[in-house]
């Protein structure tokens, strides 16, 4: 057995864990805790895929800021009345039935898409998600959809700020 195939069948085991237990876990800081270990392994998963650029974007984005975000977020609640209550049963059958859509249209995919689970990967040799190469492809022939998506976020931005701001303060 290789070496990475070992890496990826721990990489995963380890990440089907931590999101079990993200899932089923009573306490919320626990289940953000999982979360962070959760996209640590799928950043491990996008190094033995050859893309450290996505596995660095996703440490840094995910596991950095939008878990500490979530973090301060649950640390701001007030979490001591607890109530559960998954509203009407008709919410509770709709989710049902998504999920159960998921479940079939993820096993349709993956018995008649054959060859996306047979493409070898090359785990060191090969040059698709080196940063060098993505960058000058970003720069090159993708420079305007990438800044129009600044532009893009930086409105989301703005549009954040103003509507977190009350009536009062934007008037003066």
């Amino acid at each position: 057995m290789e070496l990475t195939l070992i890496f990826f069948y721990v990489l995963s085991s380890l990440t089907v864990l931590s999101a079990l237990l993200m899932v089923f876990s009573k306490n919320p800081v626990h289940s953000i805790l999982y979360l962070i270990i959760t996209f640590f392994c799928i950043s491990g998963h996008y190094v033995l895929l050859n893309a450290q650029f996505l596995a660095i974007v996703n440490i840094i984005v995910y596991a950095g800021a939008i878990m500490v975000l979530f973090l301060f977020v649950v640390m701001l609640m007030n979490l001591n009345n607890e109530t559960l209550s998954f509203g009407k049963p008709t919410k509770l059958l709709a989710a049902s039935l998504i999920s159960l859509l998921f479940i079939v249209l993820t096993i349709g995919i993956f018995s008649k898409n054959q060859s996306a689970t047979s493409t070898a990967i090359e785990p060191i040799t090969g040059e698709i998600g080196l940063i060098h190469n993505l960058g000058t492809l970003l720069y090159s022939e993708y420079v305007l959809p990438f800044e129009l998506s600044s532009v893009l976020f930086i409105s989301a931005m703005i549009g954040a700020v103003m509507l977190s701001k009350k009536d009062e303060e934007i008037l003066d």
